[in-house]
């Protein structure tokens, strides 16, 4: 049953003011509206709660994060219901995100225990070294303190409520405050019913997670500036983002803010496997580029090829198999709003041709097809810019230097991908040194749409794919970002923290 209010240190609470979800199916359901005064409720019970879930011990962490997915499990059919009626996303989907979620809580469970991420160093102490002595010198990771997470649009489970950002902060000693997505706010509310259930199980401290439902953006600029938080997880669109971002930056004490703000995720299709496989291809390209009606910031948006015979047709091929794709229903009237302009705005830029164009009803989504020459992809920086959607663009090259010359001009992206055969090998060096400084993720014969959540894991790459070059979203390397190495210097081993004194795990 959904409560239709926040979620505060273990206190449901209400407000004067209401909005309505807009579900694909039934009657809209109400909730009230976040304030800035529960923005400060929130972080100020988050601070306390950090001072002892801060200093928990991994195995009490690693505990409470397998409460949450447990509890989660136990409201798995109700979630799914709730999820397609809001997002429109098929059941399947959902019970698919649905163990992704709980699978990142349980595999962060076992990161903690585990112990590694804690990065402990030891340097002993040298007393009789000349002309000086050495200190005693240890390191390890520590926890920063209350961390702020915006559920994103189209993921309303794995990047959202009890997402990889929650996870992940959870697992590092971190306390977390989410400003639920307007787009699910009852999934949101039935997941924060789990955290809650699971706090109370575990006797954890209630301020360890709390949740303000959306509403009102004056919510979220709150959230960030507010000056008990101490980093912030955020995906969904760049404009979105940076502007977070430079609010972080602004405050008298700046923090990192961690967005992961989408990209084109190009595809470079080399000459041999153009030739004997193209067709397979494009083909997969379709399937890629349409599953989930595009809503993936991992959508491989663009597929660069070297102009002939095949070419033609891969365009062919890819048009052909598009051509199969019915319409899909988008996640909101906004991202399908911003969908259809998006689309307006290719089909008129200078140098792009037709190869497939549909029609749609407001909300929902049909694929479309465009091809332009690298010179015009070069002379327009816009053609680069992501359509969130089932769009693809082809670029055909006229030799390997305007392959090169496309490669460079690309801003940061989550992944590129090389469609590749053994005679392409030279090809493919080539363009590695170029495409390894322009993305987090490289593939090679596959598509980048999925992302494994595992130790090698990355998600993330230059800006603006991401706002930290330095980091991913999913995987247990995410845990770094809500951490921060400390030196201790000659601390006697009985007040050393327990993971660094004797017996801890570091001699």
């Amino acid at each position: 049953m959904l409560r239709g209010t926040h979620l505060i240190a273990g206190q449901w609470i209400g407000g004067e003011k209401t909005f309505t979800n807009r579900p694909v199916a039934g009657d809209a359901d109400t909730f009230a509206v976040g304030t800035v005064g529960l923005v400060d409720k929130a972080a100020r019970a988050a601070e306390e709660a950090f001072r002892s879930y801060g200093y928990s011990s991994r195995a009490e962490r690693a505990a409470f994060l397998r409460a949450i997915a447990s509890e989660i499990n136990a409201r798995g059919d109700e979630i799914t219901a709730m999820g397609c009626r809001e997002t429109g996303l098929p059941e399947a989907r959902l019970v698919g995100e649905r163990g992704r979620t709980t699978g990142q809580l349980n595999q962060f469970a076992d990161h903690v225990e585990a112990g590694d991420y804690l990065d402990r160093r030891h340097d002993p102490a040298l007393p009789d070294r000349a002309p000086l002595p050495r200190p005693d010198i240890r390191m390890m990771q520590r926890p920063i303190g209350p961390v702020a997470v915006f559920g994103a649009s189209n993921f309303p489970l794995a990047f959202s409520t009890a997402g990889g950002d929650t996870a992940a902060a959870l697992a590092a000693g971190c306390p977390v405050v989410v400003k639920g997505h307007s787009a699910h706010p009852g999934t949101s509310d039935l997941v924060a019913q789990a955290i809650d259930a699971a706090i109370r199980a575990r006797g954890v401290h209630p301020g360890v997670f709390s949740q303000i439902q959306g509403g009102d953006r004056a919510v979220g600029q709150a959230l960030v500036q507010h000056p008990l938080i101490r980093a912030v997880g955020f995906t969904g669109s760049l404009a979105g983002g940076r502007a977070l971002f430079d609010l972080c930056a602004a405050r008298p004490e700046p923090i990192p803010f961690f967005g992961e703000l989408g990209s084109v995720n190009p595809m470079f299709i080399l000459d041999g496997a153009l030739a004997s496989r193209g067709g397979e291809i494009a083909a997969g390209w379709a399937g890629s580029l349409t599953m989930g009606a595009g809503q993936f910031c991992t959508n491989p948006g663009v597929a660069v090829v070297i102009d002939g015979p095949e070419a033609k047709a891969f365009a062919d091929a890819a048009r052909a198999a598009l051509e199969k794709t019915g319409a899909q229903t988008m996640l909101t009237d906004g991202i399908a709003d911003a969908y259809h302009r998006g689309t307006d705005r290719i089909a008129a830029t200078k140098g792009v041709q037709d190869v497939l164009t549909t029609t749609c009803d407001m909300r929902n989504a049909t694929p479309y097809l465009f091809s332009t020459t690298a010179a015009e992809w070069l002379a327009n920086a816009e053609l680069g810019e992501e359509v969130f959607g089932p769009l693809g663009l082809i670029v055909t090259a006229r030799d390997m230097d305007e392959v090169i010359a496309v490669a460079r001009s690309l801003r940061g992206q989550l992944t590129c991908t090389l469609h590749m055969d053994d005679a392409d090998s030279a090809q493919a060096r080539a363009l590695m040194p170029i495409l390894e400084r322009k993305a987090g993720r490289l593939l090679a014969n596959g598509f980048p749409t999925g992302v494994e959540v595992c130790d090698a894991m990355v998600h993330g790459g230059p800006y603006p794919a991401s706002t930290n070059f330095g980091a991913t979203s999913v995987g247990t390397l995410s845990i770094r970002r809500f951490l921060r190495p400390v030196c201790y210097q000659n601390i006697p081993p009985d007040v050393l923290p327990e993971d660094l004194a004797q017996g801890g795990g570091l001699s």
